[in-house]
């Protein structure tokens, strides 16, 4: 579940990189506001958010934190689709960035407290996949979803009316990341981590 966490922060992250295009067009946007969206309203509080998000890890109930920080995140990315100028989509990657800094640190400690030291590299290899693997679902994905919808000029969408094609994309990608949250919230609730542990044991043994 952490993995596929990881995947959708990913998922959720890079998706923007595939719409420049039309966003750029729709909200007349720069190149440097462009890149300021990609790169620093996104990044900076990505890697300084990391650091006081660790030390709350360390301090909290770290399942909460995952919980809490996958759902902020995954609004984020369905208030990406609400933007309207380009301040508005500067605060919803700066809030992305803010959720998705949460994840790592509080996986890491989680991971350290489940898995013994002989066998917490293969743990966190398996974790990090969803690196390589978000990227590129991203890519296959995101391309296979815009190829569906591009030709619409406008999304009918209830309660906000006409929208156009990259705003609906931002809100489909928000949802798996509200999925996992609501998966991981409900096997906790229901007590099933021991059970889900012993099968993850018998996987890595």
């Amino acid at each position: 579940m952490l993995t596929l966490a990881y995947l959708i922060s990913f998922l959720d992250r890079q998706i923007l990189a595939l719409m420049v295009g039309p966003i750029k067009a729709d909200l007349q946007l720069s190149y440097p506001e462009i890149s300021l969206l990609m790169g620093a309203a996104f990044s900076l509080f990505y890697a300084f958010m990391g650091i006081p998000l660790g030390r709350l890890a360390d301090r909290t109930n770290r399942r909460n934190i995952i919980i809490i920080r996958i759902t902020f995140w995954s609004l984020m990315t369905a208030a990406c689709g609400l933007a309207s100028k380009f301040i508005h989509l500067f605060v919803a990657r700066i809030g992305l960035g803010a959720g998705e800094a949460s994840l790592t640190p509080s996986a890491i400690s989680i991971i350290s407290d489940y898995f013994s030291r002989r066998e917490r590299g293969r743990a966190i290899a398996v974790y990090n996949m969803g690196v390589s693997l978000g990227t590129g679902i991203a890519m296959v994905w995101g391309g296979a979803v815009i190829s569906v919808v591009v030709d619409s000029p406008g999304i009918e969408v209830p309660m906000l009316g006409t929208i156009r094609v990259w705003q609906y994309i931002f809100f489909i990608v928000s949802i798996p990341g509200l999925l996992v949250a609501t998966v991981i919230f409900l096997q906790y609730s229901n007590r099933l981590e021991p059970r889900l542990w012993k099968q993850m044991k018998q996987v890595f043994q």
